[in-house]
């Protein structure tokens, strides 16, 4: 499995475990139930850590400009942002039919 794939699984990871996160949190005001946060927050953590490590990891496959990488990276901070990095960026350059070697 290549690791344009691997970030596009990651980015869509990451972006439901922020969602699930803050859904955690608001249960964990309201209804007095602190596990979900327990539980949520080391999994976002380590998805938002391979995130920003794989957006690295595969500029050379994606050959995003600086520009670019930085977007990618600050849409690891917003809670839906990585979908559209996943389905706007990621998915055109693992669709995108290798070059071939002849």
């Amino acid at each position: 499995m290549d690791i344009v794939r691997v970030f596009r699984i990651v980015s869509l990871l990451e972006a439901t475990s922020f969602l699930l996160l803050l859904v955690a949190s608001v249960l964990k005001r309201t209804a007095d139930f602190p596990e979900g946060v327990t539980v949520l927050g080391p999994v976002h953590g380590v998805l938002f850590l391979v995130y920003v490590a794989l957006a690295f990891m595969s500029r050379p496959q994606t050959r995003w400009s600086n520009g670019r990488l930085t977007l990618a990276l600050i849409a690891s901070v917003l809670p839906v942002a990585p979908y559209f990095v996943e389905r706007k960026w990621l998915r055109e350059v693992d669709e995108t039919p290798a070059p071939s070697g002849a």
